[in-house]
């Protein structure tokens, strides 16, 4: 997956054309959905092809955008079902708060050293998803364990210099 400021981030998804002047239909899965717009240019599809947004704007559930260089709907259908990503650096700083996902994937999880106990490696994040409720560690160990991320009660510390996300959690569950 690879570390670091130059990691990519994916931050929606080229879903459709919109009308024959090249503009594209896009899903994204920024808060809110038109913060998309303030990333650019944007890596398209796996290679990372640079494009840069000339316009662009909410358009129902989704949002419109114009690229550089994507003037007719042959080169837009070209680019629908191609992600939309930024590297790490082009996101703003996370706070104490508030973190980035991809910015837990690879770390080490722990179990709280606790009254006679050491702690415990369970494994690394794989990745992470929601469930609506809340949003849940895929750690892989020597077997692959679902953890809620709640502040407090689950999660107790996250130190992203040293790599390691501290949990109360019981090893054998």
């Amino acid at each position: 997956m690879g570390h670091g400021p130059r990691r990519r981030v994916v931050l929606g998804r080229i879903v459709g054309v919109y009308g024959v002047r090249g503009w594209v239909k896009v899903r994204s899965e920024t808060e809110p959905r038109e913060g998309i717009l303030g990333y650019s240019p944007w890596l398209v599809g796996e290679a990372g092809e640079e494009l840069e947004v000339t316009e662009g704007r909410r358009h129902g559930k989704g949002i419109i955008v114009h690229l550089a260089g994507c003037d007719d709907r042959d080169r837009a259908m070209a680019l629908v079902d191609q992600e939309i990503a930024v590297t790490r650096d082009r996101l703003p700083p996370s706070t104490d708060d508030e973190l980035y996902w991809i910015d837990l994937e690879g770390l080490e999880v722990w179990t709280s050293a606790k009254a006679g106990m050491v702690a415990v490696r369970l494994g690394v994040v794989d990745h992470l998803f929601s469930t609506g409720v809340n949003d849940v560690l895929v750690v892989s160990g020597e077997r692959e364990r679902l953890l809620p991320f709640t502040w407090g009660e689950v999660v107790r510390s996250v130190d992203l210099e040293t790599g390691r996300i501290e949990v109360d959690w019981d090893p054998d569950f």
